[in-house]
C-alpha cells in the first residue's frame, strides 16, 4: 500500500511538472511571437507597403501590424476559452499551438509589394489577427491546466514561473534580431534584411511552437480537476453570471489598469521615451532593455512569493499605490534624465520596471482563483485579454493629453490613472490564496 502510494505521489508530481513546464514554455512562445513585429519586422515594413506615402499613414500601417495582433488575443480568448471550459485544458491548447505554429510560417512565406502590391500588407494584417487569436487560445488552456495541477501552497510561485517566461522571450527575440541586423544589411525594400533576412526569426518562431505541440502531445496530461469537475452547459454565458459574472466585471476593472502601467512599462517606456524624448538608440538603449528584462524574470518570481505569503489581495493593494507613487516618481526622474550617465539610467529603469510590472508576477493565479472550475478558462481568457482592449490604445490617450499638458508628461498621468484602477479592482475582490479549485464560486 504504501509503495503504491509512492508510486502515485511520483506519477502526480510528473504530471504537475508537466504541465508547468508545457505553461511556461506556451508563454514563452507567445509573448516570442507576439514582439516578433516590433523587434524583427519592423525594420522591414518597406518591403510589404507602397513606396511613397504621407508620414502619418505610414505610422498607422505600422502600428497596424502590432495592435492587430493585440486585438486577436481577446477573441481567442473567447473562443478557445468556451473550447477549453468544454473539452478540456490539453487539446485546447495543442489546438491553439498548433495554429500560431502554422500562421507563423505562412508569415514568413508572404510575397513583398513589388510582387503582389498592397495585397502583401493586407495579408500580413490578416495573418497577424489571425495568429493573435491563436495566441489568445494558447494560454487560455494552458495557464489553468498547471495552476489546476499545482498544490494551493505553491500556486503564487507557479504562475509567476509561468510569466516570467515573458521577459525570457524578450530577451531572446532582442538577441536574435541583434544577430539579424548583423548578418544581413538593412538597406531599404531591397535589401538583403528586407527580402528575406526577416523571415529566418518567423520560421524559428514556427519551429519553436511546432516543437510545443509535440511536447503536450507527449507529456501534459489533461487537467484532472477539469475531468472530474462538472461540466458547464454553455460556459461562456456563465462567466457572466452570478458569481462567476461579478468576478468578470472586478477582473476587468483591475486588468484594465494594471495592462496600462504594463503598456507603459513594455511599450511606451522602450520607444517614446528612452528612443524619442531621451534619444537613446543603438547599444545603450538594447543593453538598458536588456538588463531591465533580466530584472523582470526574477522579480515576477519574488512578486508571486510575496502574494503567496501575505496574500494576493493584499499585494496587489500594497503594489498599486507604490506603482502611483514611487513610479511616477521613477518615471519623472527618467523623463527628465537626458544627462544621466548609462549607468544610472539602467539602474532608475530596472528599479521602474520592477516595481510598475510588479502585479503581473500574481495576476496569472489570482484570475485563475477567481473563477470556479467550470468555466475557469473561460473566466481567466476573457479577464486577462478582454480587459487589454483599451489600454492598447494608449498612444490616443497620450495624444489626447498631450492637448492638456506638455506631451511628454502625459505617460505619469496613465501610469498614475493606471495604479488607481488596478488599486480600486483589488480592493473590490476577495482574498484568493486559499481557494479550493474542486469548488464552485
Amino acid at each position: 500500500m504504501a509503495y503504491s502510494a509512492v508510486i502515485e505521489t511520483d506519477e502526480l508530481q510528473q504530471k504537475r511538472n508537466s504541465a508547468i513546464r508545457g505553461a511556461f514554455f506556451t508563454e514563452f512562445v507567445d509573448m516570442f511571437d507576439i514582439y516578433l513585429p516590433t523587434v524583427i519586422l519592423t525594420p522591414a515594413l518597406a518591403y510589404f507597403e507602397p513606396k511613397q506615402m504621407p508620414a502619418g499613414l505610414e505610422g498607422i500601417l505600422t502600428s497596424l501590424v502590432f495592435i492587430t495582433t493585440l486585438l486577436g488575443r481577446p477573441v481567442g480568448a473567447v473562443v478557445f476559452g468556451a473550447i477549453g471550459d468544454k473539452i478540456g485544458r490539453r487539446k485546447t491548447t495543442i489546438s491553439a499551438v498548433t495554429g500560431f505554429s502554422i500562421i507563423t510560417l505562412l508569415i514568413a512565406l508572404i510575397p513583398g509589394h513589388s510582387t503582389i502590391g498592397i495585397s502583401s500588407y493586407v495579408i500580413l494584417v490578416i495573418l497577424r489577427f489571425l495568429d493573435g487569436v491563436c495566441l489568445g487560445g494558447g494560454y487560455t488552456g494552458s495557464h489553468p491546466l498547471a495552476l489546476e495541477y499545482s498544490e494551493k501552497s505553491k500556486r503564487g510561485f507557479v504562475g509567476a514561473f509561468i510569466l516570467a517566461a515573458f521577459p525570457l522571450a524578450y530577451i531572446l527575440i532582442t538577441l536574435l534580431g541583434m544577430a539579424s541586423f548583423a548578418i544581413f544589411p538593412v538597406a531599404g525594400p531591397t535589401s538583403p534584411y528586407d527580402v528575406w533576412g526577416w523571415r529566418i526569426p518567423f520560421i524559428i518562431g514556427s519551429i519553436i511552437a511546432a516543437w510545443l505541440v509535440l511536447y503536450y502531445l507527449r507529456n501534459v496530461p489533461e487537467s484532472e480537476v477539469w475531468e472530474s469537475s462538472e461540466k458547464t452547459k454553455v460556459p461562456l454565458f456563465s462567466a457572466f453570471k452570478g458569481a462567476n459574472g461579478r468576478s468578470f466585471i472586478q477582473v476587468f476593472v483591475m486588468m484594465n489598469g494594471f495592462w496600462l502601467t504594463q503598456n507603459i512599462v513594455t511599450l511606451v517606456l522602450p520607444t517614446t521615451i528612452l528612443g524619442t524624448f531621451l534619444g537613446m538608440s543603438g547599444f545603450p538603449l538594447t543593453l538598458t532593455l536588456l538588463i531591465a528584462y533580466a530584472v523582470l524574470f526574477i522579480s515576477y518570481i519574488v512578486a508571486g512569493l510575496i502574494g503567496q505569503r501575505i496574500g494576493r489581495r493584499k499585494f496587489f493593494i500594497i503594489a498599486g499605490p507604490a506603482i502611483a507613487i514611487l513610479g511616477t516618481a521613477l518615471l519623472a526622474i527618467i523623463l527628465s534624465g537626458k544627462e544621466m550617465s548609462l549607468g544610472l539610467m539602467i539602474f532608475v529603469v530596472c528599479v521602474f520596471a520592477a516595481i510598475a510590472t510588479s502585479p503581473w508576477g500574481v495576476i496569472v493565479t489570482y484570475i485563475n482563483e477567481r473563477f470556479s472550475t467550470g468555466v475557469r478558462a473561460s473566466g481567466f481568457g476573457l479577464g486577462f485579454s478582454v480587459s487589454v482592449i483599451i489600454p492598447s490604445f494608449y498612444a490616443f490617450f497620450m495624444d489626447w493629453l498631450g492637448h492638456l499638458m506638455p506631451y511628454r508628461f502625459s505617460s505619469l498621468v496613465l501610469l498614475f490613472i493606471g495604479a488607481l484602477l488596478g488599486t480600486i479592482g483589488a480592493i473590490a475582490g476577495p482574498e484568493t490564496k486559499d481557494v479550493d479549485f474542486t469548488e464552485v464560486g
